[in-house]
């Protein structure tokens, strides 16, 4: 039926005018827009005043917006330092404090009030505040000195309001779309706790195996037998994946990469403990899942990092080459902020730092280079709490929970108080659930983690800043306790090495896999590894160190660090790289590896997809199964061989772990190619059997389903020729603001957000672009720098970061290495400061 013709006059009518108002708005919101923007882009030429400055500091900034500071004191050092990081980065530092103190729902309103619930039961920043008094008087100083230049920053570039600053666009575009929602936002001063508490945010994006243990737990609660759990978390293939350090054992209460033992148990496996629903469990694990992860999300394969260091008798230059990309999820603007810090005291250090903390985190002074990866080490264990009303059982009788409020802030709203309770081995958990308060107040589930009890990891930046040699770099390496990490190292004497530090926890009984039960007290932590004890080696026999996630020693070890290692794909494939090239690496064969894209596991999948039999195969499908016939295993953007194979290796994950559902889903990483890998030689085994059919599937039925589903799935989406299929029209990556990104507001997305490409690389790939296969061919997880230390040359060594060192959106700094960095290429990390004045684009003074 057609409507009359006078509706339609109406609704065109209707439809001009909302037309017209729409484009008037859009005139305004971009007029209002660009004049926003302008405003708050910083000044970065001339002169400016820094209050509390001894002498004039020199701020050179290069095309790209890299500042290279020159001071004359440490004090001014680190004072102008929190001034430029507050110039370009200071929205980002704003809400990282908001997050790590547990207070977004100061910014947002309501909908971030169980994210804040979760972070106040953790309690980060009351243990930042704790970690202040422990540091020594001159880490303390460089951390006042720092937060006096954001101060510094905010007093001049904004109205004081109390204790506070008033909040507004001049600053950044951000706070001007914050004021629209919650205009009366007071932007507080900035303190050393705001610094430190950023470790916590990093120990927490690296926490290791804390979802392993909780999906482990609800696993078994689905009815899965241990056995099949552990068929689903394979042991690490040490006979194929080489470790980071090859040999050595603890002798005198020493490591010694020299010394040989016999092979250790690992430990007294943890006995599981029934008594909690699945769906509890996995509630819980999604909401961890969910906080805000500052560096990345640890709950995932592709969270991890590659790191090597080659000594000079394998390089061109005769002086070692070490290089560093840490993988983690991928953010507008990314994670790290270049710089170099210059001064008169003896500071001359430069590479990647963390906008709201002091010093340089990765990167190089004028003797050493170093690196991190994480080490992940178990360093977080689930109790399973019996408790009755506040008290907790403990061997035969009960003790009582502590216990405190917490009042949350919420923006717009009222204040909501919870109640944060803590048992012996740290906060309930549970506790912040609504799902597990209702357990019939018989159990609660507590965490014991490293990052909750006060350290000095502050200190430990300030000191490898410092260090020019390996004793000094082994004396700083020992105050890193959390986050645990891998540290490669080199030095322009012409040595390597390597250490793995960390708080490691020694427990009376378990091996941390599984859920412990609280109240026995002989599976409570019983101290930490000694830092002697732990692994390291230098300048080892055959001239490299790799460390890539995978194990860091084999089983001739005495302690036990973890079972939830990667699986060594990375390291591997970067082992064998450097062993084939024979000597005289150059920085140019150490840039194309850090960009190698060859997938690990394909050459044992493909022969096994070729031989599963097909029946009746369309044209269609006979020339995507040629794709794989003379593959390289290479996945670049372009390959539309790549694109065949992973859209198989989705859909054969998705059919072959039907039955474990949403919660479980397959992610694709390589604990999959293990789990597989295994599952290939064994035709017959129930997993091949899909759930919802009635037939009983064996292993080439599902690998001819997965090609055939993988077929369909492509035609679908780019066409019928198999050749014209691109592995980067499906692996893309969006570069997404981390606070309006994702605000379901289409201008406002566009405001923050960078353009959507196609990327090579993948999951367990040297070039590391992560993805998800229960989710999609979507990038979740990056090389977020990548950088090559030339030990001959400072000078000329190479850097990079994921888009731009700005954060201010329409900046030319904002994105400008995005490009670059996606096809694989580096820029000059500079060192001299010859070539840094001579390559100044901007040049600012600081005056007292």
């Amino acid at each position: 039926m057609k409507p009359p013709r006078l509706w339609l006059r109406r609704l065109r009518t209707t439809a001009i005018w909302l037309l017209g108002v729409v484009t008037v708005l859009a005139v305004v919101v971009a007029g209002l827009t660009v004049w926003s923007v302008r405003r708050a882009m910083p000044t970065l030429d001339g002169e400016l005043t820094l209050s509390g400055l001894s002498a004039p500091v020199t701020v050179r900034r290069d095309a790209h917006g890299i500042p290279q500071i020159y001071a004359k004191t440490s004090d001014d050092m680190y004072r102008a330092q929190g001034f430029v990081h507050a110039q370009d980065r200071f929205w980002e530092m704003d809400f990282r404090r908001h997050v790590t103190a547990g207070r977004v729902s100061e910014l947002f309103g309501q909908s971030q009030l169980e994210t804040d619930k979760y972070l106040r039961t953790m309690g980060w920043r009351r243990v930042a505040e704790q970690e202040v008094a422990l540091l020594t008087p001159e880490s303390r100083k460089g951390l006042e000195a720092y937060a006096a230049g954001v101060n510094a920053w905010l007093a001049a570039n904004t109205d004081v309001e109390g204790d506070g600053f008033a909040a507004s666009g001049a600053l950044s575009l951000e706070y001007g779309i914050l004021g629209l929602q919650n205009a009366d936002y007071v932007i507080e001063r900035w303190t050393p706790v705001d610094s430190l508490a950023w470790l916590k945010a990093m120990a927490w994006d690296l926490r290791g195996n804390m979802e392993a243990e909780i999906r482990r737990a609800a696993l078994q609660a689905e009815g899965l037998s241990k056995e099949q759990v552990d068929q689903l978390y394979p042991a690490y293939p040490i006979d194929r994946n080489l470790p980071i350090v090859t040999g050595g054992a603890i002798t005198n209460g020493a490591f010694d990469a020299k010394a040989t033992a016999p092979a250790t148990p690992a430990g007294t496996p943890t006995t599981p403990v029934a008594g909690l629903a699945a769906s509890s469990l996995n509630e819980m694990a999604d909401a961890l899942a969910a906080l805000p992860g500052l560096m990345g999300n640890a709950d995932g394969d592709g969270i991890g990092s590659n790191s090597w260091v080659i000594s000079g008798k394998l390089t061109a230059t005769g002086k070692p080459i070490l290089a560093n990309d840490p993988h983690l999820s991928p953010s507008q603007p990314g994670i790290w902020y270049q710089m170099g810090l210059h001064c008169e005291c003896g500071a001359d250090i430069a590479g990647f730092t963390f906008s709201g903390v002091p010093g340089v985190v990765i990167g190089h002074n004028a003797n050493i280079a170093w690196g991190f990866t994480n080490l992940d080490p178990d360093v977080i264990d689930m109790y399973l709490e019996q408790v009755e009303g506040d008290k907790v059982k403990v061997g035969d009788g009960w003790e009582p929970l502590a216990s405190r409020q917490e009042v949350l802030k919420v923006a717009g709203g009222d204040d909501v108080t919870i109640t944060v309770r803590t048992s012996k081995h740290g906060p309930l958990l549970s506790d912040a659930s609504e799902s597990l308060k209702k357990l019939g107040g018989q159990y609660a589930i507590a965490m014991r983690w490293t990052a909750l009890d006060p350290g000095r990891t502050g200190d430990a930046v300030f000191a490898i800043n410092k260090a020019s040699n390996w004793d000094e770099f082994r004396a700083a390496a020992a105050l890193f306790e959390v986050p645990a990490q891998n540290i490669v190292y080199a030095d322009t004497a012409g040595n390597i090495g390597y250490q793995s530090p960390g708080r490691i926890p020694v427990r009376g009984k378990g091996d941390g896999k599984w859920f412990a039960p609280g109240w026995d007290p002989a599976y409570d932590w019983t101290g930490f590894i000694p830092f002697n004890e732990l692994p390291n080696v230098l300048n080892p026999e055959r001239g490299y160190v790799v460390t890539a996630n995978q194990a860091v020693i084999g089983d001739q070890y005495q302690r036990h660090l973890t079972d939830d290692w990667s699986y060594g794909y990375r390291s591997q494939r970067i082992y064998d790289m450097i062993g084939a090239a024979g000597g005289k690496i150059t920085l140019d064969d150490v840039q194309k590896q850090q960009f190698d894209n060859r997938n690990g596991f394909a050459p044992t999948l493909i022969p096994a997809l070729q031989k599963a039999p097909r029946q009746a195969p369309s044209q269609v499908e006979k020339n995507a199964d040629a794709l794989l016939a003379d593959w390289d295993f290479q996945q670049g953007a372009d390959s539309a061989a790549a694109a065949y194979y992973n859209a198989v290796w989705k859909n054969l994950l998705g059919l072959t772990f039907d039955e474990l559902g949403a919660d479980y889903a397959a992610d694709g990483g390589d604990r999959w190619f293990e789990v597989v890998r295994g599952l290939l030689s064994k035709p017959d085994d129930k997993w091949w059997d899909a759930k919802g059919t009635p037939a009983v599937e064996k292993r080439d039925d599902m690998l001819a389903q997965a090609m055939s589903a993988a077929v369909k799935e492509l035609s679908e989406a780019q066409g019928e020729d198999p050749k014209q299929w691109r592995w980067g029209a499906m692996h893309t990556l969006t570069p997404t603001h981390a606070t309006f990104g994702e605000s379901g507001i289409g201008p406002i997305e566009w405001l923050f957000n960078r353009d959507t490409v196609g990327v090579s690389g993948g999951d367990a790939i040297v070039n590391a672009t992560g993805w998800s296969a229960g989710q999609g061919y979507e990038v979740d997880a990056v090389p977020s720098m990548r950088m090559i230390v030339n030990m001959a040359d400072l000078d000329d060594s190479r850097w990079i970061q994921l888009t731009g060192n700005s954060g201010h959106a329409f900046h030319d700094n904002y994105a400008d290495q995005f490009e670059l960095w996606r096809t694989g290429q580096t820029l000059p990390f500079r060192f001299a400061k010859a070539t840094i004045e001579k390559e100044s684009a901007q040049t600012q003074t600081l005056k007292p």
